[in-house]
């Protein structure tokens, strides 16, 4: 293996976050018993904060970032898999503490590593990526805590995110009637074609005035957002409602009553996408090849070179992106 190009995360004599395009030789690839050579990865919020140093991400210096990466093994000390197989890895310390999918090869630990599913490729496996996980996993918790599309409707908030977006697709073709809440006016149309029923806006709730009980409207909710959002979907939730809780991009905080759990039988659940280990990952995935893969995923993914993937973060951080964003690595 001859040297590669690589994102390097790094930081200055003075503390500073600092990225640049690089060459890795084979030697500074991490510890694990899978390596891979790497046809695509994605831009998550995530990787957009670690990159810019916008958010303390990063557990060590020097780190290739990337959370997501897939392609095709050249090595394995695992029996499980052998050159030639094309496989997924996301989540865990990848582009955090382990080199990540910003390079043209990734090492990592085989225990980290998903074949690809039939009913996947390389590419759309990294337009679902840990969003596209993510919002799977938060649907396969409420699906198991009972939630069914008899059951009522399901909102979904922060809804214009990759995460968001997904979530709509999927759970408007397993037959869910999906609510989408978004800040975004202009975003109506596109909403509707994700599948989303309705479109309510932020801006007609005052989150100020939220009582310990609302009228009970949803049966389901998947919440990228957290705080007062969150406090007014568990207020709203129907009896025996389930949330799932994914994102915090408007507060980390919740403060809330405890009358949606005790008077209505709510359950909040907790998604935990980075480290959900096996079957459960396995599990997900497959459903992301076959009954979660999104109808639109073509439509709401855009694709860039790796050669502009610098330029690419400022975007991610000022919110002006939708949908997804796939990094051709090495295809």
């Amino acid at each position: 293996m001859n040297p590669f190009k690589a994102f390097v995360i790094d930081q200055d004599e003075n503390r500073k976050v600092v990225s640049r395009m690089g060459t890795l030789a084979p030697e500074q690839l991490d510890t694990g018993e899978v390596t891979i050579r790497v046809h695509y990865s994605s831009i998550n919020y995530k990787d957009a904060l670690a990159a810019t140093g916008a958010g303390k991400i990063i557990r060590r210096f020097p780190c290739v970032g990337g959370i997501d990466l897939c392609g095709e093994v050249v090595e394995s000390a695992d029996a499980r898999f052998a050159p030639g197989d094309k496989v997924i890895a996301t989540s865990f310390d990848i582009g955090v503490a382990h080199h990540g999918g910003y390079a043209e090869y990734a090492r990592v630990p085989a225990g980290w590593v998903v074949p690809l599913p039939a009913g996947l490729d390389l590419f759309e496996a990294m337009a679902l990526g840990t969003a596209g996980f993510t919002a799977a996993l938060g649907i396969v918790r409420m699906e198991d805590n009972g939630l069914a599309p008899a059951n009522g409707p399901v909102i979904v908030t922060g809804a214009t995110g990759g995460v968001g977006a997904l979530a709509i697709d999927m759970l408007a073709q397993l037959g869910y009637r999906v609510v989408a809440l978004t800040g975004k006016e202009a975003e109506g149309d596109y909403l509707k074609m994700l599948g989303a029923a309705e479109i309510l806006l932020r801006a007609t709730i005052d989150f100020e005035k939220v009582r310990p009980l609302e009228a009970a409207k949803w049966a389901g909710a998947v919440d990228n957002v957290g705080g007062q959002i969150l406090h007014w979907v568990l207020a709203t939730m129907k009896q025996a409602g389930t949330v799932a809780s994914i994102g915090n991009a408007a507060s980390f905080n919740i403060n809330t009553t405890v009358f949606p759990f005790i008077l209505r039988g709510v359950s909040l659940l907790g998604v935990d996408s980075g480290y959900m280990g096996f079957p459960t990952r396995q599990r997900v995935w497959d459903r992301l090849a076959t009954d979660l893969k999104p109808r639109h995923l073509a439509a709401i993914t855009r694709t860039i070179a790796f050669d502009e993937l610098p330029a690419a973060f400022d975007d991610f951080i000022h919110g002006r992106v939708k949908g997804r964003t796939v990094v051709r690595i090495g295809a």
